[in-house]
């Protein structure tokens, strides 16, 4: 009787390939562990945790960032925590010059000789110091594998730079890449989201996963685009975030009642005095500030929409609004 063929395979003597194949997956899934936990030994004493530092070991993931930059043989770039240069040699080749801001001398040292007696270091220039405490130089996009503790800090002072840059791609942890870009009504849409989109149009392009990254962060990453608007709104930022602030205090519910939050109608009427003794306005005897605000709110339909809902137009005429009454929000 002859052997059923489907059933050889199950044969005895035909089990060794198999298991010789398992073994080869085994070897090869440790040789990869082996060389990922080599590689984070190597750079081990030269990390400093306190910086937020995590280098992008994902050669298409840097190439991606760059390319997202659309950058021009004319451009100078601003790179913001260049690490050990894997985004910088890339931006090198593509762009007239890049300024490289890096705050721990130890990561500067390693990225100058990287280039060191090769044609890219005459257009290197490494800035060794605090990013926010620098004076910006001039530059055409940014770009910036950001450390995520200085994130907000950062964005904002790309943002008040001037003139303004083409473009910046930056990466955040996913989270915060989300509030910049969320929308009215997004359960992360917040004060970040305004005050961001005040200023530019921002864009999500691309998710990075932990594992692109030695050693590992403890959360996901996203990339951005942001491109400045240009001309800026004509607004006094501390003034815009001062009413932001209020209105998302309690974003999900009314305006009405996030101005009852403890110490605004304190601040709006002593601010509401010192406008009116620069204006020589006089203030009745039975003036409350309480029911001044809640006549503005309900004159400019506001009273009952909840900042979770408004859109930038909307924050921008409430300030008109409040600005026209004497109201402001910063000394």
């Amino acid at each position: 009787m002859e052997s059923d063929p489907g059933l050889s395979r199950f044969h005895p003597t035909n089990r060794t390939p198999f298991a010789h194949r398992i073994t080869n997956r085994a070897n090869s899934r440790s040789a990869r562990h082996d060389a990922v936990a080599a590689a984070t030994k190597s750079l081990g004493p030269l990390l400093n945790k306190d910086l937020g530092q995590h280098i992008l070991c994902n050669p298409l993931v840097a190439q991606g960032i760059v390319d997202k930059a659309n950058l021009k043989p004319t451009d100078t770039v601003l790179e913001i925590g260049p690490g050990t240069g894997n985004i910088t040699v890339r931006m090198l080749e593509a762009a007239k010059k890049v300024v490289a801001v890096e705050m721990d001398p130890r990561m500067a040292a390693e990225l100058s000789k990287r280039v060191q007696g090769t044609p890219l270091q005459k257009k290197l220039e490494i800035v060794v110091g605090d990013f926010l405490k620098q004076d910006l130089p001039y530059f055409d996009v940014c770009i910036s594998n950001t450390p995520y503790q200085i994130s907000s800090a950062l964005t904002f002072k790309l943002l008040a730079h001037r003139p303004l840059f083409r473009c910046a791609v930056l990466m955040f942890q996913r989270e915060f890449a989300l509030r910049l870009i969320a929308k009215p009504g997004d359960a992360l849409y917040c004060r970040l989201s305004v005050n961001a989109q005040l200023y530019a149009k921002i864009e999500h392009v691309m998710k990075v996963g932990k594992n692109n990254f030695r050693p590992p962060p403890l959360v996901e990453s996203s990339v951005v685009r942001l491109e400045p608007i240009q001309p800026p709104p004509p607004v006094n930022f501390a003034e815009w975030d001062g009413l932001v602030r209020i209105c998302f205090s309690r974003k999900n519910k009314t305006l009405r009642s996030s101005f009852t939050a403890n110490g605004v109608y304190e601040m709006c009427e002593a601010n509401y005095k010192t406008w009116a003794s620069q204006n020589d306005v006089m203030i009745a005897d039975d003036f409350e500030i309480k029911a001044y605000l809640e006549n503005i709110l309900t004159e400019t339909g506001f009273s009952d929409q909840r900042a979770a809902k408004m859109d930038i137009q909307d924050f921008m005429k409430l300030l008109v609004a409040f600005n026209d009454a004497g109201i402001h929000f910063t000394n």
